[in-house]
């Protein structure tokens, strides 16, 4: 399988990684909505509301595939607390910052349904490598359990498709 990275411009012969640009929340606001009340960086996001900020960051999740030499990574937003995102803040720049946070997944993953706050553990990397999702593994939701299970190749396959064929 070889895709044409929309980065690049170049043909891979790699899977790309599935990538979301924003939480899935700030995709549900309008444009002005987005220039008032957002901040929306490559790595952060922050959304005032009427009674609460909430606020998010970019990070990895690598799903097994079964069988298969490869993982298919994502590129996902999770919603942290305020302590935990000042924490993280705080420390982007810090190449050797290597800490846990507790966090809820923000995007939505077409091949699932009402997946969207599904309680995951983020950890941060050495170098300053994105954040690392773990979904709690008590959580019951078929996600969560393809996650910790796998998934074949041919699924894997169509999700990078269905992704490539949406972004045309």
């Amino acid at each position: 399988m070889t895709y044409i990275c929309s980065s690049c411009g170049k043909e891979h012969p790699d899977w790309p990684a599935i990538t979301y640009s924003a939480p899935f929340y700030y995709s549900e606001l309008n444009d002005e909505e987005k220039e008032k009340n957002t901040e929306l960086g490559s790595d952060h996001c922050i959304i005032y509301n009427e009674h609460q900020t909430d606020r998010f960051i970019r990070c990895v999740l690598f799903q097994k595939v079964i069988d298969h030499c490869s993982n298919l990574e994502y590129g996902l937003w999770v919603s942290l607390s305020e302590s935990s995102y000042k924490n993280y803040a705080d420390n982007f720049q810090n190449t050797n910052h290597i800490t846990q946070y507790f966090g809820w997944l923000s995007n939505f993953l077409p091949e699932y349904s009402h997946q969207v706050n599904i309680p995951t553990l983020v950890k941060t990397k050495a170098g300053n490598k994105r954040p690392e999702i773990i979904p709690d593994p008590e959580f019951d939701h078929p996600f969560v359990k393809d996650y910790y299970q796998g998934i074949t190749k041919e699924e894997a396959e169509k999700r990078i498709q269905n992704i490539l064929s949406n972004n045309s």
